[in-house]
């Protein structure tokens, strides 16, 4: 069976192979297993195998960049992210297990709402098809039945109006659909990345302002939009009340994640309800224009001039 690298199957599927490869890196790297030795191994049987191994190639130290290399496919953020984690940690001299195992069950969390996603969208898309298809199946019985539906449509100024208003509708069903999937799809993939790495840099070691330039730095080049207001907040209020900045920082990433994965998954649960208006305001009216009014027009021609 051929292998694939990230961002070549569908985003859901690749989000499950990548959130394991994740998990067993933090196991072997938590077990002291060596870098190399680690992602050779934690990539087996996933479809992930020939990225991984290629990823365990070469000089140690530049495996980030190796992690973030390659083409851009479904996955490049989330790569992106990985490269950023393992910068950060090794910058920091910080365990890597902790936030992989974090970041893993973040990848987790959207494969199921991308599976959600996909089941909400599979009734209203098999709805739409079959009545996309009516238009078509009026124009066959207008002509099984003897009506020049056809001709009609393409010879007579009421046919061309139900021609042009339902190509129209059509074309409205199609650009709403679209924009309708794209909203459900609209879900920050790395929430609380940046509080989390803050809290990993501060594990090995570096002082809480030190933490947060090296995170600013590292996500800055790997192209990834940082929220740090809610890492400067987060720092004032533990400063303040004296608590541990890491331990709130962690706190604050594992919500952001939850309330992401909670909207994703409220999303979805919306997509199939919203997907059945362009049905009704837009694809009946095109089956109604474009099959139903050109038979009745063709029938009431044929009955007129039989008179």
């Amino acid at each position: 069976m051929s292998r694939r690298a990230p961002g070549v199957g569908s985003r859901g599927e690749d989000s499950v192979a990548l959130a394991t490869l994740a998990r067993r890196l933090a196991v072997l790297l938590g077990a002291g297993v060596a870098p190399a030795t680690a992602w050779t191994h934690a990539g087996t049987g996933t479809p992930l195998a020939e990225w991984a191994t290629r990823i365990a190639r070469g000089e140690p130290g530049g495996i980030a960049d190796r992690i973030a290399g390659g083409s851009a496919g479904a996955l490049s953020e989330e790569r992106a992210a990985l490269a950023a984690i393992w910068s950060v940690s090794v910058a920091a001299g910080a365990p890597l297990a902790v936030a992989l195992r974090a970041y893993a069950e973040l990848l987790r969390g959207f494969a199921e709402t991308e599976r959600q996603r996909r089941v909400a969208l599979s009734g209203p898309t098999a709805t739409a098809r079959l009545v996309m298809a009516m238009p078509v199946l009026g124009l066959v019985l207008g002509t099984a039945l003897g009506q020049d539906t056809v001709g009609v449509l393409l010879g007579t100024p009421i046919g061309w109006g139900c021609l042009l208003s339902g190509a129209g509708l059509m074309g409205a069903a199609w650009a709403w659909n679209r924009a309708l999937l794209r909203r459900a799809a609209a879900t920050p993939r790395l929430p609380g990345l940046a509080a989390e790495l803050v809290a990993v840099a501060m594990q090995g070691g570096f002082a809480a302002g030190r933490a947060r330039d090296l995170v600013a730095s590292v996500l800055a080049r790997r192209g990834i939009a940082a929220d740090l207001a809610t890492v400067d907040a987060a720092m004032r209020v533990a400063t303040a009340a004296g608590a541990p900045v890491a331990e709130l920082l962690r706190a604050e990433a594992e919500e952001a994640r939850r309330i992401a994965l909670g909207a994703a998954a409220e999303r979805a649960e919306r997509l199939s309800v919203l997907l059945m208006m362009p049905l009704g305001l837009c694809v009946l009216p095109a089956f109604l224009a474009l099959g139903v009014v050109p038979m009745i027009v063709g029938l009431l021609a044929s009955t007129i001039s039989a008179i």
